[in-house]
């Protein structure tokens, strides 16, 4: 069958794909050791499994406005408050199933056919697709060689007459790295001033160590409103991955063409998965900062090994999330010469099939000379796979 254009120029995700290729190895009674899958280990908290089952025996089975329910956008808009100082009616809200629904309802609705998106580069995997998917042109900034920050010089290079908005996502998935004050507030400004939307993916806003403190354009100025659309999801901050629950905030006309067009593909979210949200956002963060703590302490542990253990792997030290984005560009420059590896995907390739250890390749990312290791995963293994990958770069120097 001759696919659509569209659908040809879409690749399969490469986390999802890296982490199938894991799980069938261990299926087999291999050990492989994980750092592919971008979900918290931690089991979802019990007040929120009760809500779902208390919806289950309510009978809380049947469709929802498509938008989700009213009780879910106020617990929202609370959040929205609270968090931000930023008053959300219940018609500037829409629930999706999880976060990429949300930006592919987003992108759908305020894309035309080449419209530009800039996206700081590394990024997260999904958002080029999405909006290609959506007929827009994903417009790559590369950070890399200012510290992985994503400011106004960088976003101004990128800018052409067909370009519609940027997304801002921090901490970033892959690098950790957190947007500051400043270059949050420049580009806002920047973005007001000229008519530019800013997406802002916080599904990390509550994942940030050392103290430090998370910004996006509604924070720095409340007038910026009109110019941001809000993503966000209960995925990460309270360990919900499978729920499939995510959501938008932004311009009423603009949630109301993302609810249409949510209307005639897949309807409402799953009804009680809903009421584990409601739940979720009700119940606080306490859990969450639990998560946080443990997921820095992981991080410590990586970043010291890689210090004392591999020279030859230079990783980037997170603010938040739960990722190290690793240099392998000396494995390139000074491996053996009877095994030729110059990309994250062939070392990638080579971790796995020798070494039994599932890293995602950089190049998904926007960067061939990196590769991504979640540490959402016990800190026993975390310890094992280490000990793999300095075996396999000793292996290769």
């Amino acid at each position: 069958m001759k696919l659509s254009c569209r659908a040809s120029l879409i690749k399969p995700s490469a986390t999802l794909a890296i982490t199938a290729k894991a799980k069938k190895l261990k299926v087999e009674g291999k050990n492989v050791v994980s750092f592919g899958a971008g979900e918290p280990d931690f089991d979802t908290p019990d007040y929120i499994k009760n809500a779902v089952k208390n919806a289950l025996d309510k009978g809380q089975t049947k469709y929802t406005p498509v938008s989700g329910i009213d009780e879910l956008k106020a617990a929202i808009a609370e959040k929205f408050l609270g968090d931000y100082g930023v008053r959300y009616e219940n018609s500037e809200i829409i629930v999706s199933c999880g976060g990429k629904h949300s930006l592919y309802n987003l992108f759908s609705a305020m894309l035309n056919d080449g419209d530009e998106i800039i996206i700081p580069s590394p990024y997260w995997v999904s958002y080029t697709e999405i909006i290609k998917l959506s007929g827009g042109v994903p417009v790559i900034a590369d950070t890399s060689k200012n510290n992985f920050k994503f400011n106004l010089k960088l976003m101004e290079g990128a800018l052409t007459a067909k370009t519609k908005g940027v997304i801002l996502n921090s901490p970033s998935n892959p690098t950790g790295v957190l947007m500051d004050e400043k270059d949050t507030t420049d580009i806002a400004n920047f973005a007001k001033k000229n008519g530019l939307y800013i997406i802002t993916d916080d599904i990390y806003e509550k994942i940030i160590f050392d103290g430090k403190k998370f910004f996006n354009a509604l924070m720095v100025d409340k007038s910026m409103k009109e110019n941001t659309i809000a993503v966000n999801a209960v995925s990460k901050t309270y360990s919900m991955t499978g729920f499939r629950i995510g959501y938008t905030t932004g311009p009423k006309d603009l949630i109301s063409a993302m609810n249409n067009i949510q209307s005639q593909s897949t309807s409402n979210p799953t009804t009680f998965a809903q009421y584990g949200a409601l739940a979720a956002l009700k119940g606080g963060y306490e859990f969450t900062v639990m998560m946080r703590d443990e997921f820095q302490k992981r991080r410590n542990y990586m970043l010291d090994f890689f210090d004392t253990n591999i020279k030859s792997m230079i990783p980037i030290k997170p603010d938040g999330a739960f990722y190290l984005f690793v240099d392998i560009s000396k494995i390139f420059s000074n491996a053996k010469k009877e095994i030729k590896i110059n990309s994250s995907t062939g070392f990638c390739d080579y971790l796995l099939d020798k070494y039994l250890v599932a890293a995602v390749p950089g190049i998904e990312f926007g960067n061939d000379n990196f590769i991504r290791l979640s540490y959402a995963t016990g800190l026993d293994v975390i310890k094992e796979g280490l000990d793999r990958i300095k075996e396999a770069a000793n292996s290769l120097l």
